[in-house]
């Protein structure tokens, strides 16, 4: 079920997309269960910063994740919206739940993704995947519309602002608050969104915990190139990408360059 000519206009023409599909009642109660065993076995790790959801043993950033998320991020319809975005090569590399608890979940700062990451090319194509219904009133995903047309990377700076995910927010300058858009979701829906994109996502104040699993795709075109991004507290998370495991789960890659031994036992 690749994404359709409707589809795949809008995600090149705003940077994300809704596709018309959706993971069945089943798996997403078997997801919520992941998620609670998740954050249970990470108690020490705020649930809106599990990075590395998807290896189940203990990762460099001290996290302990699930290999059901593993599998998850290799279903075959998944990758067959995947590629429609980002073409026939495709690498895993990352993998994140963001859990804001009901009442007390922190808020995501506006910031484009290819801030953090050293991937080069900068090229990803992100799903982020509803495993409770995700609605403004919990803080669903917020994106700005066509903000990565020019494939540019804005100036970001520290915001020292306590209870953030994040703590590289985009300047103030490049922001257009009238044309954001609010992402809902349903419980098994899922967005695309590109490596350039504006997004964040509020606080949630709600009674209702919204929990979304964001899985990162990118082309074998482009190099994972591991040391050109150092751990440190700048983004708000440590993040160790010298020994970050690789996945080519379609295609060959092209680039000849990305080690797919580091990080696998």
């Amino acid at each position: 079920m690749p994404l359709s000519a409707r589809e795949k206009s809008h995600y090149q023409t705003n940077g994300y997309v809704v596709p018309d599909f959706q993971l069945p009642a089943d798996q997403v109660a078997s997801l919520r269960d992941t998620v609670d065993s998740l954050i249970a076995s990470n108690p020490d790790v705020r649930p809106e910063q599990l990075v590395n959801a998807h290896i189940a043993k203990p990762t460099a950033e001290g996290v302990q994740g699930a290999a059901e998320l593993l599998e998850l991020a290799k279903h075959p319809q998944i990758l067959d919206l995947v590629e429609s975005a980002i073409g026939p090569d495709i690498i895993l590399w990352g993998c994140q739940l963001f859990c804001k608890p009901a009442g007390d979940g922190m808020e995501v700062p506006w910031h484009q993704d290819g801030q953090y990451w050293p991937i080069r090319p900068l090229a990803t194509c992100t799903v982020w995947i509803a495993i409770d219904d995700s609605l403004v009133s919990n803080g669903c995903l917020r994106v700005l519309p066509g903000s990565h047309c020019d494939e540019t990377l804005y100036s970001h700076y520290t915001d020292d602002r306590e209870r953030l995910t994040l703590k590289q927010a985009i300047e103030p300058q490049h922001l257009d608050e009238d044309k954001f858009a609010d992402i809902e979701l349903q419980a098994g829906q899922m967005s695309l969104h590109d490596v350039y994109l504006v997004h964040g996502s509020n606080v949630n104040t709600s009674v209702n915990r919204r929990a979304g699993l964001a899985i990162r795709y990118m082309p074998a075109s482009s190099v994972f190139e591991r040391d050109i991004i150092q751990p440190s507290d700048k983004s708000g998370y440590k993040i160790d990408f010298s020994k970050r495991p690789l996945w080519l789960l379609r295609g060959e890659d092209r680039s000849g360059r990305n080690n797919f031994s580091v990080g696998h036992e």
